[in-house]
């Protein structure tokens, strides 16, 4: 090349790095998305002119964000070149801020794996996440518009709510679901630009009469900052409107901030996300959707559903008598759990089931029963039911149980524990086998265990293992039925009956002995049911399909009621080597 070309080469190459403030500007009007291609393809060099991410929070600065890829993530190099950097627009970033040139990411990223909460506790596993801004220095105004516009059309693709109707229990667990509203729920969704009206819950039952009565045309989703009983409440209010099939499409979220959080913990464990708010909450705002299987239950002209569990005996009686040690925290429920195995009762009784295929061998088979024939004629004294029999709404499970064969399990009875999900508390896993949405229950039934053997079941309950000993049966149902006697030992003393938490009959003196010489003031039997439906929103199921979905992350429920969304979350997590600590020296003191 002679000397006039290189000097002319020189020259030109001098006026492109002259002009070049002027011409990416242009260049960015004239064809953005060819410009973003190059981005995509070069700005893992950290040498072409992108715009800079800088880590706001982090204090770090690093050069060359290109534009999202086909999996929506923006990549560039760390600060000084090195190691490639990158955050997901889906599953990490919350939302975004335009301001002049800059564009702030609000980031929420894998991070090590803490949990803080006004209500202590912690836990481990999964992945852990913490708050990030990074913020896209544009080469213009118009620039940082066209991309800030770009980015939220991606995110805008994802389904995410916008706006949320939120319920919080100021009462639940040890009072602090206000403060984790305030503190660890409102800052995200304002972050994710997400609206939302907030109402408190003042009493029992409140939250099903405000789910009964809401506009739900307003909101994209119900979000119950609780614990599991105020998101029964809600299942059951949206169930009992006229305008059910309609109701159950809206979404339902819960951020528990209770003392047991089943269904949290159950929907987290299941995507291999870490049991905390934060990831409870960024699930809600993710707007993933998992169908879960809820449950008619019918006793007599009374008739409620539930999505996590029903349980008579032992568990039963430590759920509800423990309540006069909740000042002890979580911590109740072991304590307690000591006192009644030391105190073992046992209950007369009957159990009917409809087993799922593979389980017909278990129990004996029984004559067809008439599913109608208590609705009406025992007396419901001593019943301590949270729903009035329903006028309106679903009408339960349209089923023929005349041609079903049931087989049957007699007493005595340690135990019965009927299970939806795997996970009856954060620490607490009945159920290991437990689907989300299978179309049946996981029954656990104890009749007959030593007291030190019973000890090291409840050791092992945290983990789902104990379904292995030979003192547990445990079968998979359609349909269940229950009718509990009086206390061996005892006549004149019955037990409890707890569905999801709450107290539905009780059996502590006889009502009509002429007539009902076995049954206490239970009222007539219970059932328990299935229902699956096809749900009109959904094709991912078959057609025999029924969820109500819960709007969580990743994860949803699905009522054999109907069809719901259900938003995940949780709190805290007790001491599981205390608990065992406890057990075993326990243990020690006991005879078989």
């Amino acid at each position: 090349m002679d000397a006039s070309r290189k000097i002319s080469v020189s020259l030109m190459l001098l006026l492109l790095i002259l002009a070049s403030p002027i011409l990416n500007p242009l260049l960015e009007l004239l064809c953005p998305e060819e410009l973003g291609a190059s981005r995509s393809v070069n700005n893992g060099e950290g040498r072409n002119p992108n715009p800079n991410l800088n880590g706001e929070r982090a204090g770090e600065r690093v050069p060359g964000a290109g534009e999202p890829g086909a999996d929506g993530t923006l990549r560039w190099r760390g600060e000084g070149g090195a190691g490639e950097r990158c955050v997901t627009l889906e599953t990490e970033v919350l939302g975004l801020e335009a301001e002049g040139r800059t564009i702030t990411v609000k980031a929420f990223g894998a991070a090590e794996a803490k949990v803080v909460s006004c209500c202590g506790g912690g836990g481990s596993g999964g992945v852990g996440r913490a708050r990030r801004d990074y913020v896209l220095e544009m080469p213009s105004d118009e620039s940082a518009a066209r991309w800030s516009a770009r980015l939220s059309d991606r995110i805008n693709l994802l389904d995410r709510p916008k706006r949320l109707f939120i319920i919080v229990n100021p009462f639940g667990g040890k009072r602090c679901g206000r403060k984790i509203f305030q503190t660890e729920v409102m800052p995200l969704l304002e972050a994710a630009g997400i609206l939302f009206t907030m109402q408190e819950t003042k009493y029992q039952l409140h939250a099903q009469e405000i789910a009964h009565s809401l506009d739900l045309m307003k909101y994209d989703g119900i979000v119950c900052v609780s614990g599991d009983g105020v998101l029964v409440e809600v299942v059951n209010g949206l169930l009992q409107r006229e305008d059910w099939d309609t109701a159950i499409k809206v979404p339902l979220g819960i951020i528990p901030a209770g003392t047991g959080n089943g269904m949290a913990k159950s929907l987290l464990h299941s995507v291999g996300d870490l049991y905390s708010v934060p990831n409870a909450v960024f699930a809600i705002i993710q707007g993933h959707k998992r169908s879960l299987d809820v449950a008619s239950v019918v006793q007599g002209g009374t008739k409620f559903f539930s999505i996590l569990m029903l349980t008579w005996g032992l568990i039963a009686d430590i759920d509800i008598e423990s309540e006069k040690y909740r000042w002890m925290g979580s911590a109740r429920l072991d304590f307690y759990s000591l006192l009644r195995i030391m105190n073992l009762r046992k209950y007369s009784g009957l159990v009917q089931f409809v087993p799922a295929p593979g389980y017909e061998g278990y129990g004996e088979p029984i004559k067809q029963i008439d599913y109608h024939k208590d609705e009406t004629t025992c007396s419901q004294e001593g019943q301590e039911s949270n729903v009035e029999a329903q006028t309106q709404g679903y009408p339960g499970p349209q089923i023929d149980f005349q041609t079903t064969e049931w087989r049957a399990l007699d007493g005595p009875f340690i135990s019965v524990w009927i299970n939806n999900v795997p996970w009856a508390s954060e620490n607490v896993m009945p159920a290991p086998d437990a689907k989300f949405s299978d179309g049946y229950l996981d029954a656990v039934i104890i009749r007959d265990c030593p007291k030190s053997a019973l000890l090291d079941l409840m050791l092992k309950i945290s983990d789902g293992s104990y379904v292995k000993s030979p003192y547990v049966t445990y079968l998979k149902v359609k349909a269940f039925r229950l009718e509990p006697g009086r206390r061996v030992g005892n006549p004149d003393k019955g037990g409890i009956v707890d569905s999801d938490g709450e107290v539905i009959a009780r059996g502590d003196r006889f009502h009509d002995r002429s007539q009902h010489e076995n049954l206490m003031a239970y009222g007539p039997p219970i059932q328990m049911t299935v229902d699956r439906v096809w749900p009109p929103y959904s094709l991912l199921l078959d057609e025999s399909s029924f969820p109500l979905t819960l709007y969580l992350s990743f994860s949803v429920l699905v009522a054999s009621s109907g069809t719901l969304m259900v938003m995940y979350s949780c709190m805290y997590i007790t001491n599981g080597d205390q608990d065992a600590r406890v057990f075993k020296l326990a243990q020690k003191y006991l005879l078989r």
